[in-house]
């Protein structure tokens, strides 16, 4: 025990704080996650076909009809991006004669959150 008889207390008189318990019982702690929160939040989904890198001098004298050479080959599944992480790898169909991804590989939540933290 110190000096000050508080057994929290420190050997400079500084006391430890304390925090309360956040287990199932507590106000705060409910042990039920929900999503309901973040469900309506609008996110940038984005495909990329692939990548290259270009002088400033090559990005500016691109005209119509100029051809990039990207990273990937024909073929090659397209990266989905949300909100500039990939999230799942696809191949471009047309439906309707509108363009669409079916998915083919999709990250595991655990990747997801990982690559978030980088």
């Amino acid at each position: 025990m110190s000096e000050s008889g508080n057994p929290n207390a420190g050997a400079a008189g500084y006391e430890r704080a304390q925090f309360n318990d956040l287990g199932p019982d507590s106000p705060n702690g409910s042990t039920d996650v929900t999503l309901d929160l973040i469900l309506d939040v609008k996110v940038m989904v984005s495909l990329e076909v692939g990548r290259t890198r270009i002088s400033v001098r090559e990005l500016l004298a691109l005209r119509q009809g100029s051809i990039l050479e990207l990273d990937r080959l024909a073929g090659d599944p397209l990266d989905v991006l949300v909100n500039g992480v990939r999230v799942a790898r696809g191949e471009v169909v047309v439906i309707n004669e509108k363009f669409g991804i079916r998915l083919i590989e999709v990250v595991s939540p655990a990747e997801r959150l990982e690559r978030v933290k980088q």
